[in-house]
């Protein structure tokens, strides 16, 4: 984690809602294309990798993400922006491997934020409707893939908003949402961008190094803002 931010004085508010990004922070994803079709054990094939097609897949992902295509559609528009060098199946699999795993210790934070008096949990997330599902049970009652999500009491994505970090706009999105606002806020993302933004929007926010420990990180940053006891 960046250096955390000191606390905003005894007249701030106390935080009364603590909110993580998803990938990056509370799951483990691959952080390139390339990363997801070696995970998916396919080859990385000419076509994809021209920059006009990586643009325009781009392009195609971020209307997936903010709820502009479904599901079938998009994978059918990315697949087509890459010159159809993948099936709309083959990409079902790149997809899927986007995601890895929950870090390791995530859990145990989340469930002990739960049990803190007088703090709501939040997610506020960059993603899309296939990989929204993976923390939901399956249509026969299959159990969650990631099912760390739905112990969170507020759950934000930007396909449901059709919004996406880090325009202002989905920052209070959730304010309205949640009914918390500003300084009440303790944001946990990755990407400096995000962070940035939801620091204009006045909210406390740290940024989580996702290649480190990312659960200690997320206790250094609820210790220094009052959360939790020092």
């Amino acid at each position: 984690m960046t250096a955390v931010t000191p606390d905003l004085g005894p007249g701030a508010p106390p935080v009364t809602l603590v909110c993580f990004d998803w990938g990056g922070v509370l799951l483990r994803i691959v952080r390139s294309f390339e990363e997801a079709v070696e995970r998916a054990g396919l080859d990385l094939r000419p076509a994809a990798r021209d920059p006009a097609c990586v643009a325009a897949r781009r392009l195609a992902a971020e209307r997936y993400g903010v709820g502009d295509l479904e599901t079938e559609a998009a994978f059918a528009a990315i697949c087509a922006a890459m010159g159809d060098a993948y099936t709309p199946v083959e990409f079902a699999r790149i997809h899927d491997a986007w995601l890895i795993e929950e870090y390791p210790g995530v859990g145990e934070v989340v469930e002990r934020l739960l049990a803190t008096p007088g703090v709501e949990t939040a997610l506020l997330s960059n993603t899309n409707d296939a990989h929204w599902r993976s923390h939901l049970p399956g249509p026969a009652g299959e159990p969650a893939r990631f099912p760390l999500v739905a112990r969170l009491h507020h759950r934000h994505a930007s396909h449901l908003l059709r919004l996406r970090k880090p325009d202002e706009a989905i920052y209070r999105a959730l304010e309205r949402r949640t009914g918390r606002r500003g300084a009440q806020i303790l944001f946990f993302d990755d990407l400096h961008e995000n962070i940035a933004a939801a620091r204009a929007c006045g909210w406390r926010a740290e940024r989580i190094d996702h290649t480190g420990d990312t659960a200690a990180q997320i206790e250094r940053g609820l210790v220094a803002h009052g959360v939790w006891a020092r």
